[in-house]
């Protein structure tokens, strides 16, 4: 499978998202956000960062990058397609991905290890991990509150598309693990048809042994099983 990488002026994951798949036997290229071509590639990923310097509301301005033609052609045709972080942001200004992400509820950056559990084994990044597991990954972002009206809410539930909650360590999705306030814990969903993916954890910061913690490598191992 060949995956694209796209880079946005600010996005700073781009090289340990491409390292990542690369250490998983994939190719993976990066695509310049002012390209249009997609270079054949299977799935893009949107990585983390901070898109145009979050000016304005974090990926409002990479959403109108000219690649982002082409990427919301790829997803709309059924390919798939993963925001991580800002990522995730982008998705949701694109609407590719239901809801918004507000700022955190303390009105403040954070960067630190949070648990998170996988919600479904519904989805491709989710098809064989451990529904009771907490897996420790790295969020680091101001706006990452994820919200959404009530009937979008009840169409996540009843359809399924929730993928990841925040919890503790030993699994428990309640108030004292939610580190910013999103609705539901709610740490990463997916769109209806299943191929559009975002979550605002960075599992490929988690990736890799010398940092003490392969849980996100676990995570990503999903998209290629």
């Amino acid at each position: 499978m060949k995956f694209g990488v796209v880079v946005f002026p600010g996005s700073n994951c781009d090289d340990d998202t491409v390292g990542v798949i690369e250490s998983l036997g994939h190719q993976a290229v990066k695509l310049w956000h002012k390209e249009t071509s997609l270079q054949n590639c299977d799935f893009i990923i949107l990585p983390g960062g901070f898109s145009y310097g979050d000016y304005l509301r974090s990926g409002a301005i990479a959403r109108f990058s000219p690649i982002m033609d082409n990427v919301i052609k790829h997803a709309n045709d059924g390919g798939y397609l993963m925001g991580i972080c800002n990522g995730f942001q982008v998705l949701v200004e694109a609407h590719l991905l239901p809801g918004v992400l507000l700022r955190n509820n303390s009105q403040k950056f954070i960067s630190k290890n949070i648990y998170l559990k996988a919600a479904t084994n519904q989805s491709l990044i989710t098809q064989s991990l451990d529904l009771n597991k907490a897996y420790k990954v790295p969020i680091a972002h101001a706006e990452g509150r994820y919200f959404a009206d009530e009937k979008t809410l009840e169409d996540l539930k009843a359809n399924d598309q929730i993928l990841f909650y925040y919890c503790d360590e030993n699994g428990q999705v309640n108030d004292v693990a939610n580190p910013n306030g999103s609705l539901f814990n709610i740490a990463g969903i997916c769109n209806a048809g299943r191929n559009v993916i975002g979550m605002m954890p960075h599992p490929e910061r988690a990736a890799d042994p010398d940092l003490a913690n392969i849980d996100g490598l676990e995570i990503l191992k999903q998209l290629v099983l």
